[in-house]
């Protein structure tokens, strides 16, 4: 079995790679930047072409992360911690999507902000997210982690947290490698709307991350990098978690520590293993790196309070509160409905007759025919109906720009062509990053900017692209030959289809703009006077 003297940092970057990657995102940020300087030089990585290039800021790496998942792959996301608030839009959003290929998000905290502007601790997004959350203890356990995380990622088909700290990081051990895994083949997600988070679908989405819940924190219990240390003075039971493991050994001659410990490097809290420490001991010292993340939900344990609410399924978990909630809860009386109530029919959301977007989908649904199903990545906006019948054209609805990159971390993962879908308000909102990371790369990808002159979802607000896309497109790299303008009606289907054919076997990033004016927006006569201007009447 190999030994490698590495870094915490490099450490994950070995263990990732011997567990099957085929992709790293990331910005660069202390202390995480050497993640994805190892795996850029690491021999393995570079005879199986991991993906390893950066990219333009840590939610577009996220994103494109969570495309490559998508196609099937094992993808890691490297960062700092104050990078994960930029990406927080994605990673939250993503495990209510789900993954397919395992995916790992790995954030180098910085307690004592060596080189950072705060000290945050990421744990508390692990938790806000609902996902496991690993945490090493020294560098072996950073190579095991990471190695292990992708398996974990796909038993319960969410992102698995990977937090370290700087000490971890920038501190150096010996490791022992593991038996090299081969990456995962191409594979597109068995269910067709599990990446689109209309509401619809999110809300199931939502209850089956909150039902998987109990069988994590089952194998938080059972996990090897958690463990029960017995000691012979119960005068004080430890949890010592992470790095601050090694910090409670040092502090005693060969590490013969007289109390009895919970070593926590799994999360959710192994909540057997605590109870039984605060049942065996007088009182509770908690060890742990960051903020007393752990400590406030033990003092629950501690009180032994008899607390009801959503946790317990007193009130429900998911959903809106309301008045027969809250009475319920009280154990007052359910007023019931008569016999025959009326009943309000839901009327889900639909586009506008005589919509640009409908023809835009119906181009491009012909055009992707001979490709097969699963290959068009969506944004945020009026076209993202376009999942729903009759239409099924999309494949995923993210974040505001995840379009552009998810389709780029596809397309990185073998899956070509990918199409990424976008309106033209989104696209300048947060659209153009990604789109930069994909001229970057000459990533195989199609994008159609979907042009209707305003922010329609939200009530047709004036719109930044509103005569720039074409430029900004230009600006950031895109080939002009390859920027096609083209009007969505029905007497220029057969153009349309053309056209998107031909951008689709285009070995690079071409760009589509189906333009036509919002229906809802006909009679804004100062939107007209400023088209008249721009000369796009």
């Amino acid at each position: 079995m190999q030994k490698l003297l590495l870094l915490g940092a490099e450490a994950v970057a070995q263990g990732a790679i011997d567990g099957g990657l085929s992709g790293v995102y990331a910005y660069p940020g202390t202390p995480s930047t050497e993640i994805t300087e190892y795996i850029q030089r690491e021999k393995l990585a570079q005879e199986r072409k991991v993906h390893s290039q950066w990219s333009s800021n840590e939610k577009t790496a996220m994103e494109a992360a969570l495309g490559m998942s998508y196609s099937g792959k094992r993808a890691m996301v490297c960062m700092k911690h104050v990078g994960l608030n930029v990406a927080a839009d994605a990673f939250i959003n993503s495990a209510i999507t789900g993954v397919n290929g395992g995916l790992v998000i790995t954030v180098a905290d910085d307690p004592s902000m060596h080189s950072s502007q705060n000290e945050q601790d990421s744990r508390f997004y692990g938790k806000f997210a609902m996902v496991p959350i690993l945490e090493p203890s020294n560098q072996q356990e950073a190579y095991e982690m990471t190695y292990h995380a992708f398996e974990l990622s796909e038993k319960f088909g969410v992102p698995v947290l990977m937090r370290l700290t700087t000490r971890i990081s920038h501190s150096r051990s010996i490791i022992k490698r593991k038996e090299v895994k081969n990456e995962n083949e191409l594979s597109l997600p068995g269910d067709p709307r599990q990446f689109v988070l209309l509401p619809s679908i999110a809300k199931g989405r939502y209850r089956g991350l909150i039902n998987k819940q109990v069988a994590m924190e089952m194998d938080s219990e059972e996990s090897a990098f958690n463990e029960y240390i017995e000691g012979k003075d119960k005068s004080l039971g430890i949890i010592a978690c992470g790095i601050a493991y090694n910090y409670l050994k040092e502090n005693y001659k060969d590490s013969t520590i007289p109390y009895p410990i919970v070593k926590i490097s799994q999360y959710p809290l192994p909540r057997t293993k605590i109870e039984k420490l605060v049942n065996e001991t007088n009182e509770i010292l908690v060890l742990e790196e960051g903020y007393p993340f752990v400590e406030e939900m033990i003092k629950g344990y501690l009180e032994k309070e008899k607390v009801k609410g959503r946790l317990d399924g007193t009130l429900p978990r998911d959903g809106e509160l309301n008045p027969d909630h809250v009475a319920k809860a009280l154990g007052f009386e359910i007023q019931k409905a008569g016999k025959n109530p009326e009943i309000l029919v839901p009327r889900p959301p639909a586009m506008c007759v005589g919509c640009g977007h409908i023809d835009a989908y119906i181009a491009l649904n012909e055009a992707m025919a001979e490709y097969g199903a699963g290959r068009v990545f969506a944004d945020i906006g009026c076209y993202t109906l376009g999942a729903l019948e009759p239409y099924n054209a999309i494949n995923s609805c993210v974040d505001m720009g995840a379009s552009i990159t998810m389709a780029k971390g596809a397309a990185d993962a073998g899956l070509v062509p990918a199409v990424a879908v976008i309106g033209d308000s989104t696209f300048t909102h947060s659209g153009m990053t990604g789109l930069l990371d994909a001229v970057a790369e000459n990533a195989p990808i199609t994008v159609i900017i979907s042009d209707n002159f305003t922010t329609g979802m939200t009530g047709q607000q004036d719109s930044q692209a509103l005569g720039r896309i074409e430029d900004i497109c230009k600006g950031i790299g895109v080939d002009p030959e390859h920027i096609i303008v083209m009007n969505p009606t029905k007497k220029n289907h057969d153009l349309m289809v053309k056209t998107i054919k031909e951008e689709l076997e285009y070995q690079g990033v071409s760009v589509v703009i189906p333009r036509r004016q919002c229906i809802q927006t006909v009679r804004n006569k100062s939107l007209a006077e400023k088209l008249r201007e721009l000369n796009l009447k």
